[in-house]
């Protein structure tokens, strides 16, 4: 889920199929009248950029840092977490039209070059079929300080403390190749390495797929350790992340 700031309040971008659920989560919170938590619809619509260039030749400017955030004309623009030339475009889908940046363009496509921008930023996306699977070091969210361990207080907040500041991170975000085939998203894996973990995100690239998955840390390996009973056996290849874990 990617959090926007918004002269009216806080925008979330996410999975259609989360919408709801997560909407039902955050309202048990909600403890002033003053507070609603709304799906704005048809309201809003959201483009992205993987260059800034492309931002100026539709009369935008980008964010002048990797966290920054503005608004021209009711358009909100977003850097992408460590990549400034990278950035989210959310506005009323008639003023992104008329921008260039909606109606004609492929969504299929656009979506799929996104995602793959996604995990070759090492770049974890909850789906319904992931959804609370993972304690946010697993997704390597304590890398990318995407998690605060001074504010709180949060569902889970003593949970994750716990792991961060008193045990051993046994499972991490990994970047693979898998073999070309159907793939699905929180599908159990067991590598020819012996590691085991679950499937978080996976997209066609050249005749292959780029993956990211959930991983037990090959120091963590132990006899003991087994996979679900429908885990598929994969000659899976490594490939970088842009940071360390």
């Amino acid at each position: 889920m990617h959090l926007l700031p918004h002269s009216s309040g806080v925008i979330a971008i996410l999975p259609r199929e989360l919408v709801a659920p997560t909407m039902d989560a955050l309202r048990k919170f909600v403890l002033r009248a003053k507070v609603k938590i709304e799906d704005p619809g048809e309201l809003f619509s959201v483009a992205g950029a993987h260059d800034v260039r492309h931002l100026e030749a539709a009369g935008l400017a980008a964010p002048q840092s990797a966290s920054g955030y503005l608004e021209t004309d009711e358009i909100g623009v977003a850097s992408v977490h460590r990549d400034s030339s990278r950035c989210w475009i959310i506005g009323a889908a008639n003023r992104l039209t008329e921008r260039g940046l909606a109606g004609d363009i492929d969504p299929k496509r656009m979506e799929h070059d996104w995602r793959l921008a996604d995990i070759r930023a090492g770049l974890p996306q909850i789906y319904l079929a992931t959804r609370e699977a993972f304690v946010a070091q697993m997704l390597n969210l304590d890398v990318l300080d995407a998690i605060s361990f001074s504010k709180g207080c949060y569902t889970g907040q003593e949970i994750i403390a716990r792991t961060q500041h008193l045990g051993r991170i046994k499972r991490r975000l990994y970047r693979l190749r898998l073999p070309h085939g159907e793939w699905r998203i929180g599908q159990s894996l067991r590598l020819t390495d012996g590691r085991t973990g679950r499937l978080v995100e996976a997209i066609r690239s050249d005749g292959s797929v780029e993956a990211l998955a959930v991983l037990t840390d090959l120091g963590s390996l132990s006899s003991q350790e087994s996979a679900d009973g429908d885990a598929v056996a994969v000659a899976a290849a490594p490939l970088p992340l842009p940071y360390a874990i």
